[in-house]
């Protein structure tokens, strides 16, 4: 398939692939990048614990809404135009937030920017699919899912750095010169689209109806594990409501000629076996990361900042694989690679399952490197058989929903998991008191230490027994992903190869599908 994009965008595709990864990384950072701010604004805002934690859970519901709906505004408003708005008002939304002297400014201006930000990963990945041509579509994605992927993994460490070193503002204040640069980019080598679908009247009520059950469904897993979920009136009320949503959204996308979501997506096997596994993808690397952050800094006792340098290997492991499977696809089926990635980030939480409290940071830096290398193995080659035989003018709308599945996957998958470690740590912890007694020979080796007398003997005694039960739990959360990355694996045998390698196929560019 050639590329739909003008010869001046061929000319000019390193500019268009530096912006849209400018655009790419922004986005993927501020998912993440405010986390470890959050006591800072707290303190500064005069707010409450659940009430600071709006400024994260506004962003992503704004964003998780939108991003469904990129496809209609790409062909309502044009490419470029949408794209540039996008940016401009994420810029300003971003200096808003870093300006905002109240957490009800700081609220609805994330709000904003996450209606803002919601286009930028879309129109990205759309863009770079159309500038290049089927065969260099892997190298494309490599460099799509480097920002994709590295954002929320540097992420936590930017944001400590720019809160230690400055102030909190700077969070949103480090958006600034990405977005101008970004902005330029546009202005400068985006062309115009010259086969621009045409804008259809907007569903409304399809659009009403997923927005509610993505709006429920987010705030459902953000806010749950904090209100204690089902006990909680509000959470019983957000759960009918996302349940209502998606069953309205259902009904009537299959009843209306028009639907807000074109159904013919889910007739292409390829895409919905990929939005599968990139829900897989979402759900083991951002759990991962959810669990690893308290692992090291509750009890292993790394400040943040080591903390954040000891991750960070996980992002060169998954820029060494991107850039290596990204030439690899020309010669090796991307179902192979797809699996081999799955495998490898299986066997690295395998290793993890072996965790203590006084893991090495060799080992540490060590199973990271092989995670995010396992990642990175699937992401790129996923994106192009996920959409390498979608037509070009569903590919906007493919790509929103793809993202979609991704961040809703992360979602869920922090939620689970950190329920399962608040349990799992609570049943432990109760199995474990059962057997410390002053007749069990371990207590009696350490009675200098943990002695069932004294009161510092008694609490030192608990903070041991509630650490080694937070490590099992641990443990058990790393195990059950360990199972989801290896249960993924089959489902790679669905995938239909979209093409033959470019260099069977001549230079024409035109290949066959089996």
């Amino acid at each position: 398939m050639a590329s739909t994009q003008p010869t001046s965008a061929v000319i000019n595709r390193p500019m268009i692939t530096a912006t849209v990864m400018l655009a790419t990384l922004m986005q993927a950072l501020d998912t993440t990048i405010a986390n470890v701010a959050l006591p800072y604004m707290q303190g500064s805002l005069s707010a409450t614990s659940d009430e600071i934690n709006w400024v994260l859970t506004s962003y992503i519901v704004a964003a998780a809404i939108i991003t469904p709906a990129t496809g209609w505004l790409e062909a309502r408003f044009g490419r470029k135009p949408l794209f540039l708005t996008a940016v401009i008002g994420f810029i300003v939304t971003s200096m808003l937030c870093g300006a905002a002297t109240s957490l009800t400014q700081i609220v609805v201006f994330r709000l904003l920017q996450g209606i803002f930000g919601a286009p930028l990963v879309p129109l990205s990945q759309s863009v770079l699919l159309d500038t290049y041509p089927s065969e260099q579509q892997g190298r494309a994605m490599a460099v799509f899912g480097i920002g994709v992927m590295l954002g929320p993994i540097l992420g936590p460490t930017l944001g400590g750095w720019l809160t230690d070193s400055y102030s909190w503002r700077w969070v949103f204040y480090v958006n600034m010169p990405f977005g101008v640069l970004c902005a330029l980019g546009i202005l400068l080598f985006l062309e115009r689209r010259s086969d621009r679908p045409l804008a259809a009247r907007l569903d409304w009520l399809g659009f009403a109806t997923l927005g509610l059950g993505i709006g429920a469904m987010q705030l459902f897993l953000d806010r749950g594990e904090r209100l204690d979920w089902f006990a909680s009136h509000e959470i019983q009320a957000e759960a009918a409501l996302c349940v209502l949503g998606f069953y309205l959204f259902a009904v009537h996308s299959l009843s209306t000629p028009d639907p807000f979501v074109d159904l013919a997506l889910f007739r292409d096997r390829n895409f919905v076996i990929g939005i599968i596994l990139i829900f897989i993808v979402g759900f083991v690397l951002l759990a991962t990361l959810a669990m690893l952050t308290p692992y090291l800094e509750n009890l292993m006792n790394y400040p943040v900042m080591t903390a954040g340098l000891v991750l960070a290997p996980r992002g060169v492991g998954t820029m060494a694989a991107m850039t290596i499977v990204g030439q690899l696809m020309r010669y090796i089926d991307p179902r192979l690679l797809i699996g081999f990635g799955f495998g490898t980030t299986g066997l690295s939480l395998y290793v993890m399952t072996g965790f203590t409290p006084d893991v090495s940071q060799g080992t540490l830096v060590r199973t990271g490197l092989i995670q995010g290398f396992g990642i990175g193995c699937v992401f790129v080659p996923l994106g192009t058989v996920a959409f390498g035989t979608i037509a070009p003018t569903l590919r906007t709308q493919a790509t929103g929903l793809f993202n979609l599945m991704r961040n809703i996957g992360a979602s869920i998958g922090i939620s689970i998991m950190s329920y399962l470690l608040v349990r799992n740590a609570a049943i432990t912890q109760a199995a474990l008191v059962e057997h410390v007694t002053p007749y069990r020979q371990v207590v009696r080796d350490h009675a200098h230490q943990l002695s069932l007398v004294t009161f510092g003997g008694r609490a030192v005694l608990a903070q041991t027994v509630a650490a080694q039960a937070e490590a099992v739990a641990f443990i058990d959360n790393f195990k059950l992903m360990m199972f989801v990355s290896f249960l993924a694996i089959p489902l790679v045998l669905l995938i239909q190869r979209p093409y033959r390698s470019a260099d069977k196929e001549g230079p024409s560019g035109s290949h066959a599908t089996r």
